[in-house]
């Protein structure tokens, strides 16, 4: 008989675990059994929670997602005045607990995932609604009707850096990958006239 109260600490377990293997793999090819050990339990119970290796992927591009939200807003609230909220969505889009080998992985794997899974789809949909409309409040007043353009360019530059890091050896540089985004906007709005 399971305990009870049991269900969300081994969902989470098994979340935790999937980032880890989807990380040490660098992509979906790993198995719900791969996931469960890591997680200390039998894969079976990984089904029963779960239902598909899909819903534990989901889960845990879920989770990532959470975390990111909860740190834009975290970084958004200390901003004061626009060019200070474009750059706190920056930094916290390269946060060391954003930009780690795992949830980078996770994040290519995710969009991969996006083009033939509906739910990955409509939750990358929603991530990327986000990310533009919190550069938009500030890039608005910065930079009005290039504002949109800005913006884009900005969400793709994100994504790119994520792409670029999954494929380099070694720890992810988020320091470096921020300054690039930063540098970016810089030369935008520098191009912007008074």
């Amino acid at each position: 008989m399971p305990k009870l109260g049991m269900e969300p600490i081994r969902k989470a377990a098994l979340v935790k675990a999937t980032i880890v293997e989807i990380g040490r793999a660098g992509s979906l090819d790993v198995t719900v059994s791969q996931i469960a050990k890591r997680a200390g339990m039998s894969s079976a119970l990984a089904h029963h929670y779960f239902g598909s290796k899909e819903e534990m992927f989901l889960a845990a591009m879920r989770h990532i997602l959470t975390l990111y939200g909860a740190e834009v807003r975290g970084a958004l609230a200390a901003a004061q005045g626009p060019e200070a909220r474009v750059r706190a969505v920056l930094h916290a889009s390269f946060s060391p607990g954003n930009f780690r080998r795992e949830a980078v992985s996770a994040w290519l794997n995710f969009w991969v995932m996006a083009q033939t899974v509906p739910e990955a789809r409509r939750l990358l949909a929603v991530y990327q609604r986000r990310l533009r409309s919190n550069l938009m409040v500030g890039l608005r007043v910065l930079a009005g009707p290039q504002a949109p353009r800005i913006a884009e360019g900005l969400g793709a530059l994100v994504d790119g850096l994520y792409l670029r890091e999954v494929l380099k050896s070694g720890p992810p540089d988020g320091q470096a990958a921020a300054a690039t985004a930063l540098a970016y906007l810089e030369t935008e709005l520098k191009g912007i006239p008074a």
